[in-house]
């Protein structure tokens, strides 16, 4: 729990009240890998921090899986929409590989919110950070070939390339895996 309260201190320091109260609430959960977080259909009744491990999410639109992200160790994740609104989500969270999380469900996040007015400083910093992560996503789907969407990721987030299966990848980039293999090989797209 340490690498949390040191990603939220980080942000703004926390009073002891705040951290006595997140050390009473926050839970810990282990998943193998390809176990689920979340399946769609289901409420995001939580928000995760990965203490260990990398998880992908994704949707299915006519029976195929399209990766929206990849998330590990020291980021945050939960299916934003299903959180905020409480309703059933329309994106799945597996687990790619063993993983650890720490957990806080939405009602006692509401609770901080209201009750340790310091934290809404650290909520808005992550907010902002996730959103900015959510624009360069769309850019670069709209905007960049393939080729670019890959070298983005190869400069970026090198250990993606060797931790995540190449199916989840072209599907994040938006391509067939035979058209991933090409770009790999240096070959434009």
């Amino acid at each position: 729990m340490e690498a949390l309260f040191q990603l939220l201190n980080s942000i703004y320091p926390m009073s002891k009240e705040l951290s006595d109260y997140l050390n009473s609430v926050i839970k810990s959960l282990e998943l193998p890998k390809k176990e689920y977080l979340l399946k769609a259909g289901r409420v995001c009744e939580n928000v995760y921090f990965i203490s260990k491990g990398l998880v992908r999410c994704f949707y299915a639109k006519d029976g195929v899986e399209v990766c929206n992200w990849f998330m590990k160790e020291g980021d945050v994740i939960f299916s934003v929409k299903s959180f905020y609104t409480q309703t059933p989500s329309n994106e799945s969270i597996q687990v790619l590989e063993n993983a650890a999380f720490y957990y806080i469900s939405y009602q006692e996040l509401q609770y901080i919110y209201k009750t340790f007015i310091e934290f809404n400083y650290i909520r808005g910093v992550l907010t902002e950070r996730y959103y900015l992560l959510s624009e360069e996503r769309i850019y670069s789907m709209r905007m960049q070939r393939a080729h670019e969407r890959y070298n983005y990721i190869k400069e970026n987030h090198a250990e993606l390339i060797n931790r995540v299966p190449n199916k989840y990848i072209a599907s994040y980039l938006g391509i067939t895996e035979e058209t991933f293999s090409r770009i790999r090989a240096g070959k434009k797209y």
